[in-house]
C-alpha cells in the first residue's frame, strides 16, 4: 500500500494550560485533496502550522512526504508548499519579481528563477499581469500569485489555510480551478476552508475538527450519509398551508415541519416512489408550492450535526431540514426561488 503524503498521529499540541491539539490522527493519500474543516478555533491553522514545520507538536507524530516534521524538518520544507490566510508577497513588486524572489530563496539559481517565474505567470494566467506592482492586483489576482509562490519549487505537498477567505465569487472559482489543477499534477493539498461548499465541490475526503480533535473523517457522501438519507420537502407558497400540507403527509414516518422556514419533509427511503406519493397527496390539495424537491443531506447539515452548533431551528421543530440548504432533485413545480445558498463557519483566529 502506497505510502500516506501526510500523516498524523495522535498529535498534540498545548499552549500554557490550553490544550490545541488533543490526539489528532489522520492521513492524506498521495494526489488527493483533503478538506479540513471545524468552528472558529478547533485547530485546523494550529494543525497546519504543525505539518509545515512552524510549529513543534508536544507530543505524537506526523510526517509529510514521508518525513519526520520533527526530526526531518529541512526535507519537509523542502517538499512542501505554503500559502497562509493571508497573501505573504510584497505588493511594492511585481508579479514576476515576487515569484523570481521565492525562486531564489528556494534555492532556484538566477536564470531557472526567471524561467521558473514565466511558467507560473502562464500557469496561473498571470502573464499580462506579470510588470505590474502586486498592490494593483484584484483580490483573486493577489491570491493566485501567492499560491503560485509556494509552487515555485515543484512541492509534493500544498497547505491551502483558508486560500478563500474575503474573496468574491468570481475569485474564489478561479482558486477553486487551481487547486483542481493541482489535484492533476498529482501534487495533494491539505486545504482548510471556511466555506463548506468549497470543501464539498474539491475535496476527495474530509476531515472534521472540533475542539482540537478529529470527531468525524471520511468522503463527503460518507459524512452526509452518517445524519440520514434522503427526504422529500415541500414549501408552499403561503405560510398559512404549512398545516394543510402538513395534515395531507400524515401517516408518513418522520414528518418534520420547519415553522420558521414555512417547509414540510418527509423522510424518502423509497426516492421517487416516496417523492410521487408526497407529489399525489399535496397535489390533491390544490395548493400553491414554492418548491418540492428529494433531498440529500448537505454538509451544512452535516457540520451542525457533528459539530453541535446551532442550526437555527426552534426546539418544537429541532431535527427539520432548514430550507435551501440541501443538494435537490428538483420536482415538476417552479422552484421560485434560488437554488442552494451554504453556510460558512467563520474563520479560524487561532
Amino acid at each position: 500500500m502506497p505510502e500516506p503524503a501526510i500523516e498524523c498521529d495522535a498529535v498534540t499540541k498545548t499552549f500554557g494550560d490550553s490544550e490545541a491539539l488533543r490526539g489528532v490522527t489522520f492521513t492524506a493519500a498521495a494526489g488527493s485533496v483533503l478538506g479540513v474543516l471545524g468552528p472558529n478555533g478547533a485547530g485546523k491553522t494550529t494543525t497546519i502550522n504543525i505539518l509545515s514545520t512552524l510549529l513543534r507538536p508536544t507530543t505524537g507524530r506526523a510526517t509529510v512526504a514521508g518525513f519526520d516534521v520533527v526530526e526531518q524538518a529541512a526535507d519537509v520544507r523542502a517538499s512542501i508548499g505554503l500559502t497562509g490566510q493571508y497573501a505573504a508577497i510584497d505588493g511594492l513588486l511585481t508579479g514576476r519579481e515576487n515569484l523570481v524572489l521565492f525562486g531564489r530563496l528556494r534555492g532556484l539559481s538566477r536564470r531557472a528563477a526567471r524561467a521558473r517565474a514565466d511558467e507560473m505567470l502562464e500557469t496561473f494566467s498571470l502573464t499580462d499581469a506579470g510588470d505590474r506592482r502586486v498592490s494593483t492586483y484584484s483580490g483573486g489576482m493577489r491570491r493566485r500569485v501567492d499560491i503560485a509562490c509556494g509552487l515555485v519549487a515543484p512541492p509534493r505537498v500544498v497547505f491551502l489555510d483558508e486560500p478563500t477567505t474575503g474573496l468574491d465569487p468570481r475569485s474564489r472559482r478561479e482558486v477553486w480551478d487551481l487547486v483542481g489543477s493541482l489535484a492533476g499534477q498529482g501534487i495533494t493539498t491539505l486545504l482548510t476552508t471556511q466555506y463548506l461548499e468549497e470543501a464539498d465541490a474539491l475535496s476527495d475526503s474530509m476531515v472534521v475538527i472540533d475542539r482540537g480533535e478529529v470527531i468525524a473523517d471520511g468522503t463527503a457522501e460518507q459524512l452526509k450519509r452518517r445524519i440520514g438519507g434522503s427526504y422529500c420537502e415541500v414549501t408552499p407558497l403561503h405560510a398559512g398551508d404549512v398545516d394543510r400540507v402538513a395534515e395531507a403527509l400524515a401517516g408518513l414516518n418522520g414528518l418534520e415541519i420547519d415553522a420558521d422556514a414555512g417547509t414540510v419533509s418527509v423522510p424518502a427511503p423509497d426516492g421517487i416512489a416516496t417523492l410521487s406519493e408526497v407529489f399525489r397527496r399535496v397535489g390533491d390539495l390544490g395548493v400553491e408550492l414554492t418548491d418540492i424537491s428529494l433531498r440529500k443531506p448537505s454538509l451544512d447539515e452535516v457540520f451542525f450535526a457533528l459539530t453541535g452548533a446551532p442550526a437555527g431551528r426552534s426546539e418544537a421543530t429541532r431535527g427539520s431540514v432548514p430550507a435551501g440548504r440541501s443538494e435537490a432533485t428538483r420536482g415538476s413545480v417552479p422552484a421560485g426561488r434560488s437554488e442552494a445558498t451554504r453556510g460558512s463557519v467563520p474563520a479560524e483566529t487561532s
